[in-house]
C-alpha cells in the first residue's frame, strides 16, 4: 500500500510547522555585508584570497561563496536561470 500526502505551503509556513527557526534576518545582514565585501573584487586574484578567507567555515562556506559569485555574474550579464 503506498500513501501520498501533498502539502501546499509557504517557506515560512512549513518552517513555522516544523518548528525551525527564522533565519531570514541573519541571512540579510550576511547576504549585506559579502557585497559590501565584493564590491572591492576587481579580479580572480582578489576573489580568491576572499574564499581562502571563508576555508576556516569548511566545504559550507565555500560552496556558499560560489552560489554567491555565481549568482552575481548571472545578474550582472542579466542571465536567467534554466531549469
Amino acid at each position: 500500500m503506498k500513501i501520498t500526502i501533498e502539502v501546499d505551503c509557504t517557506p515560512e509556513e512549513a518552517r513555522s510547522f516544523l518548528g525551525l527557526p527564522d533565519v531570514s534576518a541573519a541571512n540579510t545582514v550576511y547576504v549585506e555585508n559579502i557585497t559590501k565585501a565584493m564590491k572591492g573584487v576587481s579580479n580572480p586574484a582578489q576573489m580568491a584570497e576572499y574564499a581562502s578567507a571563508l576555508a576556516p567555515m569548511g566545504q559550507m562556506g565555500l560552496k556558499l561563496f560560489q552560489n554567491f559569485v555565481e549568482g552575481s555574474m548571472k545578474a550582472a550579464t542579466g542571465s536567467k536561470k534554466s531549469d
